[in-house]
């Protein structure tokens, strides 16, 4: 249990290490030898945990895109409605903004980096993603709480765009906590899409305008 914790508390100053630099310097300035000084380690405990440097970068993206994958479905499963299922997956998204804010941007920064394959994997959680919030967009125009007019895959794009965005310009130690400009984005994102039917449900995450 102890060496398991070594071990564990190793890959995670690398994979730190990496983050800081990455972020710093962009992955292809940065080397092994840069990494494994900044984390105060060895070439060889390196390569303990990660054949290349590669395969470091495609960890950072896996780590960031499943656990992204993986809230989005629970999200989906713990509730019932087209409106509430929505609002649950946008509100895990952006929390982890706040949660994973160095993976993010190594993740839209460097996904060019990625090799062939390993770029193909990180790819296939993206779609997948992008496929489940599209599929409930769809179920809210099937029920009738989200406007047909509107093509899901347009909406769906439009959401994970502007989402995606925030990297560039959310601060931790801004005005606005990320809880904040999520209710912000739920706002915009549900009085674009809703009709009248869904309009009683969906004024639930509405934000009120302050009191003259």
């Amino acid at each position: 249990m102890k060496v398991g914790t070594i071990v564990t508390s190793l890959k995670q100053s690398i994979i730190d290490a990496s983050l800081s630099l990455f972020k710093e310097h962009g992955y292809n300035g940065v080397t092994v030898n840069q990494i494994v000084q900044h984390a105060g380690t060895s070439k060889g405990g390196f390569y303990h945990h990660f054949t290349s440097k590669d395969e470091l970068l495609y960890e950072i993206h896996d780590v960031f895109i499943s656990y992204v994958l993986k809230n989005a479905k629970t999200a989906y499963h713990d509730y019932h409605t087209p409106i509430t299922r929505l609002v649950a997956i946008l509100r895990t998204f952006t929390e982890v903004f706040h949660t994973y804010q160095a993976h993010i941007i190594v993740f839209y920064e460097e996904s060019q980096s990625l090799l062939g394959d390993e770029r193909t994997l990180i790819k296939a959680k993206r779609d997948e993603y992008r496929k489940l919030l599209q599929r409930v967009i769809e179920e809210g125009q099937t029920c009738g709480d989200f406007r047909k007019v509107l093509p899901p895959i347009i909406v769906t794009m439009s959401i994970t765009g502007m989402i995606n965005w925030t990297y560039k310009w959310y601060k931790q130690d801004g005005t606005l906590t990320m809880q904040q400009i999520t209710a912000i984005f739920i706002d915009m994102i549900l009085r674009g899409i809703v009709t009248k039917q869904g309009e009683q449900e969906a004024s639930l995450y509405f934000l009120h305008e302050p009191e003259l």
